[in-house]
Order: C-alpha cells, then structure tokens, then sequence
C-alpha cells in the first residue's frame, strides 16, 4: 500500500491556486462559501447520478475514492517471482505440489487459477475459464469510473440551473438596486461550484480510476498467463522473462532501467 503523492499534489494545487488567486484579487472566502449554491448543485448532481446508476454500483464508487490516493495493489514484481516460484517447484515435483500453497494465496484470482491448474485443468480450457472471468468483472469494474464521469458532466449544468434560479430571485427585487449586484454575485456562485467540482473533482478521478483498474486487469492477465505457462511446463527463466513483458519497466522499476542505460 503506497500513498499516491500526484494525487494530494494535484487537489492541493487546483484548490490551492484558485483560492489564492481570488484572495489576491480582493476576494475573500466568504464570497464562494454558499450553503444554497451548495445544496442545490451537489444534491441535483448526486440525484442525477443516484437516477442513472443502480444504488450498489454508486456505493460502490463510493469505496474506490481510497484508491485515488492510495495504491493498494500488489506489487507486480513480487508477483512474478511468486510465480516463477511456483514454476520451480512445479519442475521439481509436480504440478499438484502446489496444492500446499493455496491456502497462502491472497490474491482470489491466482489462488482460482492456481487450483484450477491442479485439478488438472488443460491449459487451454484454463485460458478459457479464467478469460471469461476477466472480461465479466472488466464490465463490473468500468462501471465505477462512469459514476464520476457522469457527475462531472451533470454538474455544470446544475450549477447553471442553480444560477439561473438565483437571478430569478434577484429580479424579483430589481426595486433594491443596492442588493442586485451582491445578489447576482451571489447567483453564480454555484456555477463555479459545479464548473469546479466537474473539472477538478470528478473528471480528475475517472481519470485516475480508470488507470488503477488497468493496472489491476493487467495484473490478472499477468498471472493468468503465469499460471497457463506453468501448466504447461515452461522454463521458470523463460516465464520471468515473459511475464516482465507484461510491465513497463521504466515505471515498474526505474532502478532496472537505470541500470539497463549504463
């Protein structure tokens, strides 16, 4: 588990940046701080939201804001070597050796594939089995990212609805000239709520969310072709090589890459 710093960077600057701006025209907090603007732009957005997707998907999407700023994913090296391990000993003393080690396996994915590879499952019916398991929860897992992507699109228009009722009021009351400025001011308050929020909060995090569920899918393809290989009988050096292909080096291990270039 490792603390995403790109992404607390990135909220501090955005927020940070345009508070500081406003400040330093003349502003002050108080002008943007407006509990109707508010309620009106954040519940539209959610029940919009709430109306498109069923409730235990937003739930959902709801338990993976952790991964924006926590990466909790295995790491793939130590994967790799877990599975040349098992390659090693599979050439030793057999593919059902294994079986021992199930009961170690965290990831459900490997410890599936794995036991499926020691009940004597044929390499391609294993390829087969577990690759329709990886497109099912490929189209469970794609629906998270769209929760956001959707708000981030409901938003803005919301903040423009909620503008518009607060000129409304504001015409309604043309006769206190004095309160027509601070009132329409006061309106467009929640189209910076919902601009903001789109741009800087839910597009933002699809984004990232997208990226951290094609990690994980890399990851079970990875071990799925591990695992395949080793049903197979392939060399542990010839699978280390193979299953590294999967990653990108540069990203995975800047050490290896530095070492490579001397």
């Amino acid at each position: 588990m490792t603390l995403d710093k790109a992404s607390l960077a990135g909220i501090v600057l955005a927020l940070g940046g345009i508070l500081a701006g406003l400040i330093l025209e003349g502003g002050n907090l108080g002008q943007i701080l407006q509990p109707t603007a508010a309620m009106i732009v954040f519940g539209g957005t959610l029940g919009a939201v709430m109306l498109q997707f069923p409730l235990p998907i937003i739930l959902l999407a709801v338990r993976q804001l952790g991964s924006v700023f926590v990466n909790s994913h295995r790491d793939p090296e130590a994967t790799i070597q877990q599975l040349v391990q098992y390659a090693q000993k599979a050439r030793r003393e057999g593919i059902v050796s294994l079986d021992a080690e199930l009961a170690e396996i965290e990831d459900p994915f490997l410890r599936k594939s794995l036991m499926l590879a020691v009940d004597g499952t044929e390499p391609q019916e294993l390829r087969k089995m577990m690759e329709l398991e990886l497109d099912n929860q490929a189209e469970h897992e794609e629906h998270v990212p769209q929760v956001f992507e959707s708000a981030g699109g409901f938003a803005p228009t919301v903040g423009i609805i909620g503008a518009v009722l607060g000129l409304i009021q504001v015409m309604q009351h043309l006769d206190k000239i004095d309160e027509v400025g601070r009132g329409i001011a006061v309106a467009f308050v929640a189209t910076i709520y919902g601009v903001g929020s789109a741009n800087l909060l839910y597009l933002p995090i699809a984004g990232k969310m997208k990226l951290r569920i094609r990690e994980q899918q890399i990851m079970r393809e990875m071990t799925l072709e591990g695992v395949a290989s080793i049903l197979e009988g392939m060399n542990p050096h010839m699978l280390e090589t193979k299953l590294f292909g999967f990653l990108v080096e540069a990203d995975q291990n800047p050490e290896r890459t530095q070492e490579a270039g001397r």
